[in-house]
């Protein structure tokens, strides 16, 4: 693909230093400092009586759990201030009006909202009952009640501080540079890659935590990942919408999930489930879509230099 370099390409070229590493690899440049601004605010948490037990303190406890105060000050160092500082730099006041631009891309058909907030629901539901042989259980009225204030905290915590930076930054990039297909499958076990530290916390389920949950959870995040970029083109790369599609998982598996199915609950169960309906989901996609994912480069609206990388 031949791409004509912006104004300043060539000045870029030549420049040395952090800034001029940033402006020639963009991605590399992401990719690096989300994980290590991310793994180096979880450090405490890791080491705390939550994880690992080397230092004798544990994080208080909010909305049930201490992941709240543990993990998600990491997140928000992480993904999304990556992502802005890396924009900044790179791309300047135009690039971060563009990202921002698909942060606040609300105004899409009715249809998708009902993909993004109910498709995951209806793909978990209908894998939980194959795998436990129909042993259903109506959710409680509390946990209804619950259900969608528990959304609107998933999406400005988990959402929020996540996906402007997976999605919002990196995959227009990775789509011009590998293609739909190939973007999508470098960026799943990327973004897997970023929670391995938490798995020696709480939120992993330390100690008890074993190498084949972990493999399953990079192998959900790149067959989820094949979903999700089909939705971003689908929807002009509307960053709300990926939001929603993303925690849709984490709030059903959250909230709902137990109640529903007591007999396949455990953490090693639930995970078979998700990746069974995250991987059923994504080979529907690529079959209906032969692999382009929604994918059309005359139509992306992200003039992100394909090169760079």
């Amino acid at each position: 693909m031949t791409v004509n370099s912006p104004p300043g390409a060539e000045q870029d070229s030549r420049q040395t230093g952090i800034r001029g590493f940033i402006r020639r690899r963009p991605l590399i440049s992401f990719f690096v400092l989300a994980n290590v601004m991310s793994w180096a605010a979880w450090v405490p948490y890791i080491l705390s009586a939550t994880g690992l037990g080397v230092l004798d303190f544990t994080f208080p406890q909010l909305l049930g759990g201490t992941q709240l105060l543990g993990v998600l000050p990491g997140a928000y160092l992480g993904p999304i201030l990556a992502a802005f500082i890396v924009t900044a730099v790179a791309d300047g006041r135009e690039g971060i009006r563009r990202w921002l631009r698909r942060m606040t891309k609300w105004r899409v058909s009715w249809v998708w909202y009902l993909v993004a907030g109910l498709g995951v629901p209806a793909a978990i539901i209908a894998t939980g009952v194959a795998v436990s042989d129909g042993d259903v259980h109506m959710p409680s009225t509390m946990v209804l009640v619950a259900y969608l204030p528990s959304l609107v905290i998933q999406m400005v915590t988990t959402g929020l501080a996540e996906e402007p930076g997976w999605r919002d930054f990196a995959l227009p990039r990775m789509q011009r540079k590998f293609g739909p297909l190939g973007g999508t499958l470098i960026l799943g076990p990327l973004w897997g890659l970023w929670h391995m530290p938490l798995f020696l916390s709480e939120w992993g389920g330390w100690p008890d935590v074993t190498w084949m949950r972990v493999g399953e959870f990079v192998a959900f995040c790149v067959a989820f990942s094949v979903v999700v970029t089909w939705v971003f083109n689908r929807t002009g790369q509307s960053l709300p919408l990926i939001m929603l599609l993303h925690v849709s998982v984490n709030n059903f598996m959250s909230v709902v999930y137990s109640d529903m199915f007591p007999s396949i609950a455990s953490a090693e169960q639930a995970s078979h489930v998700t990746l069974l309906a995250g991987a059923t989901a994504a080979f529907v996609v690529l079959v209906a879509t032969r692999g382009r994912l929604g994918y059309r480069p005359a139509e992306d609206p992200t003039p992100e230099v394909a090169h760079q990388s």
